[in-house]
């Protein structure tokens, strides 16, 4: 059952870990600015186990067309984050190479982007996409928990220990206190 989500730890070579590297620094800290740090490491974890999931229940149908990756590294929990935020993202449309395109296809052109990082799965990949688009539009709302729960989290160890490290931004789980946060 760990490796439901220890896989996005797991990386075979120094590209792949840079890779992941600069995908968690650009996708996951914006999407963390947005909920949270609470919020965040919950839906890290949510979206690594749904996304093994719905690749275990896929693997064996698209192994007998193709070829399947194994699992491995951060990017499927980033695509997660990514189907998060454009699908519930207020703009409609935004700039991918000078083209004016829809927000809700950005995810599917950095997929085919993704198909170039070293040692990446693409049904991997798709999986996270799929749940992190399945949670934004409401169907795992069972999963979700609300902001008085965040904020007792704020306050619960391991989180207080965390906003008490120096150089180590740490994003409030209330949405008055993450506004607050960012007007300081």
């Amino acid at each position: 059952v760990h490796r439901l989500v220890t896989y996005i730890f797991v990386y075979e070579d120094l590209i792949s870990l840079t890779c992941g590297a600069v995908i968690i620094w650009y996708f996951a800290g914006s999407f963390e600015r947005n909920v949270g740090t609470v919020k965040h490491c919950f839906l890290t974890v949510t979206f690594a186990v749904l996304a093994a999931l719905l690749y275990l229940l896929l693997e064996p149908v698209v192994s007998r067309v193709s070829e399947v990756e194994d699992a491995k590294g951060f990017t499927p929990v980033a695509f997660a984050t990514l189907g998060v935020s454009t699908i519930c993202s207020r703009m409609k449309r935004t700039l991918v190479f000078g083209v004016r395109v829809p927000v809700v296809l950005v995810p599917w052109f950095m997929l085919c982007a993704a198909w170039f990082i070293p040692h990446s799965s693409l049904l991997s990949n798709l999986c996270g996409l799929l749940a992190g688009e399945a949670y934004g539009l409401g169907y795992c709302s069972c999963l979700d928990f609300p902001e008085p729960v965040g904020s007792k989290l704020d306050r619960a160890f391991p989180f207080s220990l965390l906003r008490r490290v120096p150089g180590l931004q740490y994003i409030p789980g209330t949405l008055a206190e993450r506004r607050a946060f960012k007007n300081s």
